[in-house]
Formats: structure tokens, C-alpha cells, sequence
């Protein structure tokens, strides 16, 4: 378990090992902010009150669960970390990553201080590539130096290639059964590895089931 300070209030514990931890903070007037907790030596300032209350959107908006109490999050079930993770993607979540292949953000898309945030305009975090707008069938094509090319600088480039077409694998498992999904699905399989090919064959299986109950 992971257990976060709730929004605007209460900083995570200590992490075990000294240096430093991220989190999300809700700032009054700013929406959900990411701060980093260090064990650097700097002066402190007064905690801000809970800002929740009664609020329970980001525990009954969560896909998988995962926020477990209020600021209590299980990881193995967020889909933020299980994106990121290394290996199989559990079988019983795979459902609900919908057309997610990296993050999810759903808590912070239901949070009401989020309505107080402005879009940035800093480039860094703008999209690239075109990546807010490509096909999932696009995306599955890319050979790793495409992928290399076009996730430079960004966050996406510390899943690796493997674990990128692995979540795409399974998006594509969620999309509308068609043609060109069952296809891209197919033209990679045998090029993949072993783990890719595992959700490739499960994405598979589940637009066979589609197209058997007349669901296309």
C-alpha cells in the first residue's frame, strides 16, 4: 500500500529509503499539483487544512479500486503504476485500462479543485508527435527506432518498447471489433515477444468473442 496525503493537507510518511518522493497535493485556487518530497533540510511552512470533506469522487471514479480509504492507494491495482509495471499485465484489470497505454488520471479528472487548473504553456508538456490524436492502430505499427524517435524526451521512453506494445496490445483487445484492429493485432504477433505475444492473443480472443455474439 501506498499511503498519499490528502488533497491539500497531510504529506505522505517518510519514505524508507532517505531522498525523494512524489505525490499529489490539491493547492486552493490551482487544482492537483505534483510535488516532491525531499529529506533535504528546508524550512517548514503551516500544513493546509483537509480540502476534501465528504468528497469521495477520486475513490468511486477509479477504474480498478485502487484508492482504497481516503489517501490510501493499493498500486497494484492503479493503472498509472500497472502501465509502467514489468511483466504481465493482471488479466483482471486489463478490462478496465479501456484505450489507456500509459497513465490514467481519472482521480484527478474527477477531483472539483481541478476545475480551478489552467492548461500550461510550458512546450515540455505539451503533446508530441501527434501522440494525443494517433490511432492505436497507428502506434502498434511503429518499429522501435520509430518509437525511439518519437518518444524522446518524454516520460513514455522509461517503459521500454516491450511494455509499450504490451498496453497497446491490450487497448486494441478493448477497441471496437473491425478489420483493421484485428488485423494490426495479427501482423505483429509473430514478430513479438513471448509477453507481447501473450495479450496479442488475448486481445485476440476477445474480438473472436465479439464478432461470435454479433458484436462488432
Amino acid at each position: 500500500m501506498i499511503k498519499a496525503g490528502r488533497a491539500g493537507c497531510r504529506p505522505s510518511p517518510a519514505p524508507a529509503v532517505p531522498g525523494v518522493q512524489a505525490e499529489m497535493m490539491v493547492i486552493p485556487a490551482g487544482g492537483q499539483e505534483r510535488r516532491l518530497v525531499t529529506d533535504a533540510l528546508l524550512p517548514a511552512d503551516d500544513p493546509l487544512p483537509d480540502g476534501c470533506g465528504t468528497c469521495d469522487r477520486c475513490l468511486t471514479s477509479c477504474p480498478t479500486d485502487a484508492i482504497v480509504a481516503p489517501g490510501v492507494i493499493d498500486a497494484r491495482r492503479c493503472l498509472a503504476w500497472l502501465v509502467q509495471a514489468r511483466g504481465v499485465f493482471p488479466p483482471e484489470h486489463r478490462v478496465a485500462l479501456g484505450d489507456r497505454i500509459y497513465g490514467c488520471d481519472d482521480c484527478q479528472l474527477f477531483c472539483p479543485w481541478n476545475k480551478f487548473a489552467s492548461l500550461t504553456a510550458e512546450d515540455d508538456f505539451l503533446p508530441r508527435h501527434s501522440l494525443d490524436s494517433a490511432k492505436l492502430t497507428e502506434l502498434f505499427s511503429w518499429s522501435e527506432d520509430d518509437w525511439l524517435e518519437r518518444t524522446r524526451g518524454s516520460a513514455i521512453r522509461r517503459i521500454g518498447f516491450e511494455r509499450w506494445l504490451r498496453n497497446i496490445a491490450v487497448a486494441l483487445g478493448n477497441a471496437k471489433t473491425g478489420k483493421d484492429v484485428t488485423a494490426a493485432l495479427r501482423n505483429r504477433r509473430d514478430s513479438s515477444t513471448v509477453l507481447v505475444r501473450e495479450h496479442i492473443d488475448w486481445a485476440l480472443a476477445r474480438h473472436e468473442n465479439n464478432t461470435a455474439q454479433g458484436e462488432t
